[in-house]
């Protein structure tokens, strides 16, 4: 579809997603410790960067000792995707779930 406007995406810059992913979760009101975001002390999701890639995961169900949903990201699309899903589980889980 780019190519039918003339004009390319900008690159996947890893570093620069990483920091913007913290931002957004941030604002969703996660903490971040050790590389993972938390929401009262229960690990929510977890972001690194892998080479070219952001290395993404969020738990399947808030627990103490989570069961985690893997996913590389390699576009700014999936990165907003990924902010997208994780809000939307934020919003189901009710506090007994954690």
């Amino acid at each position: 579809m780019s190519e039918e406007w003339g004009f390319a995406a900008p690159p996947f810059k890893p570093e620069e997603a990483l920091q913007r992913l913290r931002r957004d979760l941030r604002e969703l009101g996660l903490n971040e410790r050790e590389g993972r975001f938390e929401r009262r002390g229960t690990p929510i999701a977890r972001a690194a960067v892998d080479g070219a890639t952001l290395k993404v995961a969020i738990v399947k169900r808030p627990s103490r000792t989570p069961e985690w949903a893997e996913k590389t990201l390699k576009d700014s699309a999936q990165l907003r995707d990924f902010v997208a899903l994780l809000k939307k589980s934020l919003s189901g889980w009710s506090d007994v779930d954690e």
